[in-house]
């Protein structure tokens, strides 16, 4: 790729972090622009602005920020120039004045905001910035979710958002969209005719999307208490991915053809009745085990509490009312402390309809992994006959495609292309409202009973959790 393809459509910015020294902004924003100024994909000028509400220290923050920034001194020297910290203690006009100021130095630059901080203060921070004239035509808002807690906050946010920002300026982001294995779904399914002939409920099984994670709630425990793994997880990334999975051909890569797709989905997903609840989902709380040698606390002990009915752990069979989809399950399941990191999509296709291998160990089925982390690869799981004399003796071989061993380039973060995408105006990979209300409308149905019809299951730190009653018999949850 050219120098001129990478820097297409790449303006000069001014980005503005609301939440400038929080976490997030340290360890993943702010380090996927540096990246993407060491590649030579910002040729054009910028300025970051970090804003904080409670430090007022630029030094100790710039040095914290260092610690996630690797390269060469000069160029490093050279980025951090462009970070601009601004401490500004209150959202009021006045405390606004210092940034519209320095914004305003540079009226032909389009103007980011990046709302790294809780949905809750959206509200706030947006009403401050059309109060103190800072939005323009051009502008953009980048949102980080979860964009409420409810489908009615949601409503409320996205209203008083949608007052200072028009539609086609708002940016929902969601990382796992960033990823490549994901990226490369929509070339796996749609440039492959093999993938896309066989990928409906005629071939298909099952489908199973995990996300398990071996960390506890660290230090996001009051967060995480008030909200819980589905909403923290699977209604924005679970089911993100179950939509690029599920989708029908978008007529092009238009980003509301593909919007319009992945809405299709979100609206054909059967709604949880009190029955199902009982019978197709579980919740799950992590107790105390032993990871790799090392005691493990358990989640109370982690946030602090005497009590908690907060979930850490869910696991659901989810059906998908349309031609396709008819009658194939999808579960999906996400736990922190669990016996291992990883993110993956497994299509377990269906058996042949006749084994003429009476003495087969291994079932005659195909299965298709799609690993979205730690190590990015796609991997097809077909039998193979064993060398030597004896008849036929075969067992399960994976082809892999491995990102790491094909592109030896470093592998940029999800971060980076989605940021990259904000500045060039695309939208694609990000939320439209309408799909947010979609998943939201569906999460209530889950939500609004589920505490009352559906225990919580403790299950140890260092294991799978109790996702397998949910399981039609014979299916077992691939394990890594």
């Amino acid at each position: 790729m050219t120098a001129n393809q990478l820097t297409a459509d790449i303006t000069s910015f001014n980005l503005v972090i609301f939440g400038g020294d929080g976490d997030l902004a340290r360890r993943k924003i702010i380090p996927a622009l540096y990246y993407r100024f060491a590649d030579n994909q910002l040729q054009v000028d910028f300025n970051l602005f970090c804003i904080s509400r409670s430090h007022s220290d630029e030094n100790a923050f710039k040095k914290q920020l260092l610690e996630f920034i690797d390269g060469p001194d000069k160029l490093v020297d050279k980025f951090m120039k462009q970070v601009v910290f601004m401490h500004i203690p209150q959202n009021d006009v006045e405390n606004y004045s210092v940034l519209k100021n320095a914004l305003d130095k540079n009226p032909d630059f389009q103007r980011i905001f990046y709302l790294s901080v809780p949905s809750s203060a959206f509200p706030e921070i947006c009403d401050t910035m059309l109060a103190a004239d800072l939005i323009r035509e051009s502008s953009k808002v980048v949102l980080e979710k979860p964009l409420g807690h409810d489908l009615k906050s949601s409503i409320e946010i996205n209203s008083v958002i949608s007052k200072a920002f028009k539609e086609s300026q708002i940016f929902r982001i969601d990382h796992y969209l960033g990823k490549e294995t994901v990226q490369n779904l929509m070339v796996l399914r749609f440039a492959n005719h093999l993938f896309e002939r066989a990928w409906n409920a005629e071939n298909i099984e099952n489908i199973q999307i995990t996300v398990a994670e071996s960390i506890g709630v660290e230090k996001r425990g009051a967060f995480y208490d008030k909200t819980g793994a589905l909403l923290d997880m699977v209604q924005n990334h679970l089911l993100q991915l179950l939509c690029l999975i599920a989708m029908e051909p978008p007529f092009s890569l238009d980003p509301d053809a593909v919007r319009n797709e992945k809405l299709k989905v979100l609206k054909s997903l059967r709604p949880f009745t009190k029955e199902m609840l009982r019978t197709e989902i579980v919740r799950g709380q992590y107790t105390r085990g032993t990871v790799d040698g090392k005691k493990i606390h358990s989640y109370l002990e982690d946030i602090d509490a005497y009590e908690s009915d907060t979930e850490t752990f869910v696991a659901m069979k989810v059906h998908i009312d349309n031609w396709r989809w008819k009658n194939t399950p999808v579960y999906l399941r996400t736990g922190k402390r669990m016996k291992k990191r990883y993110s993956d999509i497994v299509i377990n296709f269906k058996e042949l309809p006749h084994n003429i291998f009476p003495d087969s160990k291994y079932p005659l089925q195909n299965k298709l992994i799609i690993r979205l982390q730690p190590e990015e690869r796609i991997e097809l799981v077909q039998l193979s006959k064993i060398p030597g004399p004896g008849g036929y003796r075969f067992k399960p071989i994976s082809l892999k495609l491995d990102f790491m061993d094909s592109f030896k380039d470093r592998m940029p973060d999800a971060y980076e292309r989605l940021i990259i995408d904000v500045i060039r105006g695309n939208q694609t990979l990000f939320m439209r409202h309408d799909e947010l209300m979609a998943a939201w409308e569906w999460i209530e149905s889950i939500n609004k009973h589920w505490q009352k019809e559906v225990p919580i299951h403790l299950y140890e730190s260092g294991s799978w959790g109790p996702g397998d009653f949910i399981l039609d018999n014979g299916t077992r949850w691939q394990t890594h």
